[in-house]
């Protein structure tokens, strides 16, 4: 994991969302989108920025014709996207707009399509809130530990693996899967194949084969639970592309 400050990406076999550290209890939205504004800043003065002028250029280019399908108040938020140079398989956003692309996702992403099914899903997490989502009930969750702890007299770190199985990682998969799906939408919306994320998810499946921990540990669906929830979604996503094709919509984006 590469933390900076009081918020990490977090580096994982999957696509992930910035996650607020919960020391500080945060719960505010000014609060967390001020944390959010001065981490990001943070990182890009931290974390090395790609040189490769022609893939930021790709990754913006992808990221832009998504967000021209959003609606209006989304539209709105001061949006970046920043590939860093880093081999992990990885990308995330953050409340205010900014999604870091860590340059290891192209591994698996080796297609404008496939790229937009990443964008698409992270993108969505901050149309969806998921990310102030988080941040309150993580600050819920440590108040509960807080509590437990003390009532029973038993380690904190007991009671906290405790509250994060049965509580947060439900959660968080209920999210990630929001963000598939709506992701998909986005991406269809915008004249990129749907069928590219299918793809993604099978090259994410070969490049982390044998690091997952079992689904009901994890805070992402399993490849499989996400890629059969996509393929029920796939009919609906295709009507879409297929209408913004027959608009004339035909994302240039060359990787």
């Amino acid at each position: 994991m590469k933390r900076i400050g009081r918020l990490a990406l977090t580096v994982c076999a999957g696509v992930c969302v910035f996650g607020v550290a919960r020391a500080g209890l945060l719960v505010s939205e000014k609060e967390v989108q001020r944390e959010a504004r001065v981490e990001w800043l943070s990182m890009k003065r931290h974390v090395p920025i790609d040189q490769n002028q022609r893939l930021q250029q790709y990754a913006a280019c992808v990221a832009n014709s998504i967000l021209d399908v959003i609606d209006d108040k989304h539209k709105a938020m001061d949006w970046e996207v920043v590939v860093f140079d880093d081999d992990s398989i990885n990308a995330s956003a953050d409340p205010n707009g900014k999604i870091a692309v860590l340059s290891g996702i192209f591994k698996v992403a080796d297609t404008p399509d496939q790229l937009a099914a990443v964008l698409g899903h992270e993108i969505s997490h901050a149309t969806l809130n998921h990310v102030m989502d988080r941040a309150k009930k993580g600050a819920r969750n440590d108040m509960l530990v807080m509590l437990g702890s003390a009532a029973l007299g038993v380690q904190e770190d007991l009671i906290r693996e405790g509250a994060t199985i049965g509580v947060e990682l439900p959660f968080e998969r209920s999210q990630e899967s929001q963000a598939d799906l709506q992701g998909l939408t986005y991406m269809a919306k915008a004249g990129f194949d749907p069928r590219g994320a299918i793809y993604l998810w099978k090259n994410m499946a070969e490049a982390t084969k044998g690091n997952q921990p079992p689904e009901f540990l994890s805070s992402h669906p399993s490849d499989g639970t996400r890629t059969n929830a996509i393929i029920k979604a796939m009919a609906p996503a295709l009507t879409e592309y297929n209408k913004a094709q027959a608009a004339g919509k035909h994302p240039n984006c060359t990787p």
